[in-house]
């Protein structure tokens, strides 16, 4: 893909599926109250992690283009 991205989850919207582990068990991890969190926030665009945020059944999931800030997913309306 080439872009680097930034990577957020809203916990106060994650309800610890770990959709996102399964997808990209490298770029995430679940805190003691199994919230999720990015490895590296700012991170290069992988499928796996876009298939993470597509997966999270609550779209905890944010991820933004690092250098503009353009919004990757969810897709703007």
């Amino acid at each position: 893909m080439g872009d680097r991205w930034r990577v957020e989850v809203d916990r106060s919207v994650c309800i610890g599926s770990a959709q996102c582990l399964h997808h990209a068990p490298s770029a995430f991890r679940l805190d003691t109250a199994r919230q999720s969190h990015p490895v590296d926030p700012a991170t290069d665009a992988t499928e796996a992690i876009l298939a993470a945020a597509e997966s999270c059944p609550v779209e905890a999931i944010t991820l933004t283009l690092l250098d503009t800030g353009e919004t990757v997913f969810p897709a703007e309306e």
